[in-house]
C-alpha cells in the first residue's frame, strides 16, 4: 500500500508537471488530441501504461479531448503511484 501525500507534497510534485492540477482528492489534466481517432489512440496508450503500473485512472473521452483523473483509492488520496502514472502518461 502506498502512503497518501500531504497537500504540500502534492503541490511540489505538480509544480514539476505542467498541465496537471489538484482538484480535491484527484489530480487531473485534459489533453487535446486533435480529433476522435487521436483521442481514442491516446486512451489506448494510457490504458497500456496503466496496466503496466497496475494503477488505473478515470478517463473521459470526447471528440478531440481526453481528461485523465487519478487518485489512489487504497489510501483515499494522492500517492506516489499517481505521480508514476502521470510521468508515464506525460511520456506518451
Amino acid at each position: 500500500m502506498s502512503d497518501v501525500l500531504a497537500q504540500d507534497a502534492v503541490a511540489a510534485e505538480l509544480a514539476r508537471r505542467p498541465g496537471w492540477a489538484y482538484d480535491g482528492d484527484v489530480v487531473e489534466r485534459t489533453f487535446d488530441r486533435g480529433d476522435f481517432n487521436g483521442s481514442l489512440a491516446f486512451v489506448n496508450a494510457v490504458a497500456a501504461a496503466a496496466n503496466r503500473l497496475d494503477h488505473h485512472p478515470d478517463i473521459a473521452l470526447s471528440w478531440n479531448e481526453v481528461t485523465i483523473r487519478t487518485s489512489s483509492h487504497d489510501v483515499k488520496g494522492i500517492s506516489p503511484r499517481d505521480f508514476a502514472l502521470i510521468d508515464a502518461i506525460d511520456k506518451l
